[in-house]
């Protein structure tokens, strides 16, 4: 393998202990340091690098627990990059970990994948799941709310969908010895001593008239106000129209479904020019109203800062691994700035926390640490990670 400096990796000792590595222009920035138990190691990284990465990995670490995703941008500590890998090598003191996956080939086996997930690692002291799911063959509705009913209410859930920078060509999830475009990985955490808490929060705000969806299909919007809704989302855009769906990244949809004060933002993952249809990364539904959504870096900064304060609240103790999923529409809003945002998050966590993270197609998580998960879209994600 091809390593850099052999000075010793960014290290977090408490109960548990974590070792971050960067992988930059083809090496790793450190040695891998041996570990003394059994592994758990979380990697994030552009799709082209990940693979040959995470090879590297694997063969220092055969025996760990290893689940990776590919994003849309890599948070690393306070730094937000593209085109490389950050990977988070944790050893336990009390706590065990259980890696399954599935495949997941088509939107429609969403509900089953995650059925499927939930049972294989539902136990007792189970306290946590962490999902890396594809990011473009998924209801992440559907199968956070199958997860969720499968591990119980009394369990949390968080994680990401799979980015492709804003291609929105191919994502890959890697558990184990498996890499697949299709794959939804999910590490459970079981143990007394183990402590986990969730927030999430956007900065969105609508803007212009509410529509009602007249007729849809799960995650596929067909048609508002009884005209096709591609079309009367292209007449908003106007001249950006013809970058879709990229540019639909910094025009999320605000969604209230029908007889609910549940609000939900949805971001457009394809587009069908013959249908006249576009498909989400969750379910929009029948009846529903539907608005339009614009934000502006100042207040997406405000927005990670209150995620990262929901997700400290009634905490004992300090965090000890912060992992932040937050949507590529927000980088792309906030461009040059997006550092700003992990900032806002280190700024209320403090110094003591190793932070990691990625930039998705998807969220995965409770609002609020006791809410049930589910699936988040231009949001910033905290989940909050120690051992007693």
């Amino acid at each position: 393998d091809k390593f850099g400096p052999t000075d010793k990796p960014l290290s977090f000792v408490i109960n548990m202990k974590i070792n971050q590595y960067q992988y930059l222009d083809g090496a790793w920035d450190q040695a891998f340091e041996p570990t003394t138990g059994n592994a758990w190691i979380l990697a994030f990284g552009q799709r082209g690098v990940l693979s040959e990465a995470v090879a590297s990995l694997q063969n220092a670490y055969p025996n760990a627990s290893l689940v990776a995703s590919s994003t849309s941008g890599e948070i690393h500590g306070d730094e937000v990059h593209d085109n490389s890998v950050t990977a988070n090598v944790v050893v336990f003191d009390k706590t065990t970990t259980k890696l399954v996956a599935f495949h997941c080939p088509n939107s429609a086996s969403s509900a089953a994948t995650g059925e499927q997930l939930g049972k294989a690692l539902a136990a007792p002291h189970l306290k946590h799941v962490f999902v890396v799911s594809n990011g473009l063959t998924v209801n992440g509705t559907a199968l956070a709310s199958s997860l969720q009913q499968a591990v119980g209410a009394g369990v949390s859930i968080s994680g990401g969908l799979a980015g492709d920078g804003a291609d929105f060509k191919e994502t890959l999830v890697i558990a184990g010895a498996e890499t697949a475009t299709d794959l939804v990985a999910a590490v459970g955490f079981y143990g007394e001593e183990f402590s986990v808490s969730c927030g999430s929060w956007g900065g969105w705000q609508p803007f212009g008239p509410i529509r009602v969806v007249t007729k849809s299909e799960g995650s596929v919007l067909h048609e508002l106000d009884d005209k096709s809704a591609l079309s009367k989302y292209k007449e908003y855009l106007g001249e950006q129209a013809g970058s879709l769906p990229a540019n639909a990244l910094l025009f999320p949809i605000l969604i209230q479904p029908a007889n609910s004060d549940r609000k939900m933002v949805r971001t457009v993952l394809a587009i069908d020019e013959e249908a006249q249809t576009m498909t989400f990364a969750g379910d929009v539904p029948l009846g529903a109203t539907v608005q339009l959504m614009r934000s502006n870096t100042e207040s997406l900064v405000d927005g990670a800062k209150l995620a990262a304060e929901k997700s400290h609240e009634g905490r004992s103790d300090q965090a000890q691994l912060a992992i932040l999923v937050s949507c590529v529409g927000r980088k792309l809003v906030m461009k040059q700035r997006v550092e700003e945002e992990v900032e806002a998050v280190r700024e209320v966590l403090g110094p003591q926390a190793a932070v990691t993270g990625f930039y998705s197609y998807g969220e995965l998580s409770p609002r609020q640490t006791g809410a049930p998960c589910d699936l988040h879209n231009q949001t910033m994600t905290v989940t909050l990670l120690s051992e007693a």
